[in-house]
């Protein structure tokens, strides 16, 4: 069967699937979008990334006052419930947009009411049964010509993107092929061999995916990609990553810019013996931001195949771990930089860059700053590329593993100072007691290796001994990720996340013999090799029991058995992070002086915290959560909802979205909600009134929206 077909009848399918419009949905009327006017039309609220919008209604005096107004529980969206919905609805003209469910459904709601006024689902079969980005998406993107054509906009589990009509959720029949463009048409791997040679992927099994929303700039669709969880890659030679632009009328390809460089093309070099032409991810997984005076789009990109061992890709490894500003008409590069060269520590650029127009020193700058997993906010002049504060090089441990080639150097934000941890070191273990302390330095002692930021994977002790693996922050657990951080404009004040406990252990293992051409991949020694899939894979609607990559492993080690040596080496205390609070941090950062204005625990202590039993009787400060829980804002307050179960007098367990102060990080209020945040929150406004809207998820809870107001009157 011919591709064309077979996405016709996928898009037939998809109709059946979405036939119900509600009676008296809204006609299509001229209307243009913005925060001005209490909507939010985008994932980060505007195409600066702000997450900002200008309302004041909800204020430090009657946070503590709201309630729920409307819910909406995604369960029906999908062959079963989905428990991680990470998706940022938008809002536009009274009506609530976003993604849910197991097979990732759009669904538009009153933006009053909740009630539902349309869905769209498309099932594509195997196609997003081994999707390498499941679950149910961050959310969708809206374009309009502000005369009535309204356009939804996003990205399928199988990567499709899809073009729907905002009124009543019907494909957009004039945009690519009846409202679809394969975005698997054009992704590639190289050819082992040839250099300079390359081969689109398969259009069902290829891998290739993503989880961010589109981008959209006047006319332009920014499309980013990502790949499976690339800590145990089982082939370097993967799909490349691109970052692509379309037109938002046609779906017409309008350029291409190559992540890891062509044959040819600036940075090739970089990556020696060849080695960009076979090695692969080094996607755009992270939302893009967009100048539009400038002409300028923002791109962060991850690290390469694979995120802890770089032997068969020596050199620094362009674009890898980068910021890359791109005009935003041919896709041309104007300036970069990489945060980590040769990347093998998983600094992924994972936050859209921020794009602030501040005055340092009585100087305007129009600045981009790039919030990091490292928490580091690097932060440049936007249109030069040149650094705002000092970015200096300095001397960085080097790996000893067989085959690898570190960079002697390393770059350090002179300013703004880190916002949270970048390395482990003994005066960060656990100090709850005496003796907590001093299980934890026999714990290091005997397995791990502490060492400065840059510190490199280590190959793992195959007994099971000293070293089992390099103690790291930054990478899976660490810093500022996909929720991104977000700002006031009018203050020019950066609101950044951060996770502060979330420790990882960087030990390489040989690959099990006859499971993958990679040499070594990330594992523990003497524990019998296991892939981690990455949170979300396997949990779309059609997905299957067992992953392809686990038949080739249990195949594996059928031909070649392998035997713990003993239990795992611990990585906690009496069941308690091996370092101390805070676990997380919510800092702000004036950008004009790059000094922090304020820094807070993020969140109340949890309950795994709270009642464990090793603490029973003790007084335990507020600790934050160690969770990946983004932020949005208001004129004076910042919102943000806890990541952990926590249990409070007169509420059952749950979790609280809370409200700080803008200028003093004082927590003014906390609502309860059912279960953690699990999407980063956004807020709007109808007819009068404020709204504060969450995914929540987590545990035995399934993803629900949850919208927040002021009772009547108030």
């Amino acid at each position: 069967m011919s591709y064309r077909k077979t996405l016709r009848l996928s898009s037939a399918a998809a109709i059946a699937l979405a036939p119900f419009v509600l009676a008296g949905a809204a006609s299509a009327q001229g209307y243009t979008p913005s925060t001005a006017k209490g909507d939010w039309p985008m994932y980060f609220a505007d195409l600066s990334g702000s997450r900002y919008l200008p309302a004041d209604q909800i204020n430090a005096q009657n946070f503590g006052k709201l309630e729920l107004a409307w819910h909406f529980k995604t369960d029906a969206l999908g062959a079963h419930p989905e428990f991680k919905l990470e998706g940022t609805p938008i809002e536009v003209n009274g009506v609530v947009y976003t993604t849910a469910g197991s097979r990732r459904a759009v669904v538009a709601l009153d933006a009053k009411t909740g009630e539902l006024k349309w869905v769209y689902s498309m099932n594509e079969g195997l196609r997003a049964a081994i999707a390498p980005r499941q679950l149910s998406g961050r959310g969708v993107s809206y374009w309009t010509d502000g005369n009535g054509d309204d356009r939804i906009v996003y990205i399928t589990t199988g990567y499709r993107l899809v073009e729907l009509n905002a009124h009543t959720g019907q494909p957009i029949d004039g945009f690519g092929d009846h409202g679809v463009v394969d975005l698997k048409v054009g992704a590639y791997t190289g050819v082992i061999g040839q250099p300079g040679v390359y081969k689109q992927i398969d259009l069902t099994t290829g891998e290739i995916g993503l989880h961010s929303t589109p981008t959209v700039a006047g006319n332009t669709i920014l499309i980013g990609s990502s790949f499976k969880e690339g800590s145990q890659p089982l082939e370097q030679n993967n799909t490349k990553g691109l970052t692509r632009a379309f037109d938002a009328k046609t779906g017409k390809l309008i350029w291409t810019f190559h992540n890891i460089p062509q044959k040819g093309e600036f940075g090739y070099d970089s990556w020696e013996k060849n080695s960009a032409d076979f090695n692969g991810n080094t996607g755009t997984w992270a939302s893009m931001t967009v100048d539009q005076d400038a002409g300028t789009v923002y791109v962060p990109i991850e690290d390469p195949t694979d995120d802890a061992y770089g032997g068969g890709r020596p050199g620094n490894d362009l674009f890898g771990d980068s910021i890359v500003a791109l005009d935003i008409a041919s896709g041309k590069m104007k300036w970069y930089f990489q945060v980590a060269h040769h990347p093998i520590w998983d600094y992924d650029m994972s936050s859209p860059p921020l794009l602030i127009d501040i005055n340092v020193d009585g100087k305007p700058i129009k600045a981009v700053a790039v919030p990091t997993k490292e928490a580091s906010l690097y932060t440049f002049d936007r249109i030069t590329g040149k650094p705002v504060w000092p970015i200096v090089e300095k001397p960085v441990p080097q790996s000893d593993v067989p085959g690898e080639k570190t960079s002697k150097t390393q770059p350090f934000a002179s300013k703004p100072a880190p916002y949270a941890r970048q390395a482990i070191t003994e005066s960060d273990l656990i100090d709850f007691t005496p003796e907590m302390r001093a299980q934890a330095d026999a714990i290091v002692k005997a397995h791990w290796k502490m060492s400065p930021m840059f510190g490199p994977a280590v190959l793992s002790n195959p007994t099971g001994g000293f070293p089992s693996g390099t103690m790291d922050i930054g990478t899976l657990g660490g810093g500022t990720n996909w929720p991104g951080a977000g700002f006031n404009p009018e203050t020019k004040v950066v609101f950044a996340p951060a996770a502060n406990a979330g420790v990882s252990m960087m030990g390489l293992v040989p690959m099990p013999e006859g499971l993958s051409d990679i040499k070594y991949d990330e594992g523990i020694g003497g524990q019998v090799f296991r892939i981690n899939a990455g949170p979300g894979f396997g949990s779309s609607s059609d997905a299957p029991k067992v992953s392809n990559d686990d038949q080739k492993l249990a195949a594996a080690l059928a031909a070649h058995p392998q035997t713990a040596v003993g239990p795992p080496p611990p990585r906690a205390v009496d069941g308690l992070p091996l370092v101390k609070p805070p676990y997380g941090l919510l800092t702000a950062i004036n950008l004009n002086t790059g000094d922090f204005v304020w820094q807070v625990p993020n969140g109340d202590t949890p309950d795994e915290i709270r009642d464990n039993p090793a603490l029973k009787g003790m007084n335990i400060p507020r600790t934050g959560q160690q969770a990946q829980d983004g932020v949005a804002m208001n004129k004076t307050l910042v919102f943000q909802g806890d990541g952990s179960y926590v249990t409070a007098a007169g509420h059952p367990r749950g979790a609280y979205l809370r409200g700080y102060d803008q200028k003093t990080g004082q927590e003014v209020g906390a609502i309860y909600m059912p279960a953690p945040q699990s999407g980063s929150p956004m807020t709007y406004a109808v007819d009068g009134k404020e709204y504060v809207m969450v995914a929540v998820s987590g545990g035995n809870y399934s993803g629900d929206y949850l919208s927040f107001a002021l009772p009547q009157g108030q």
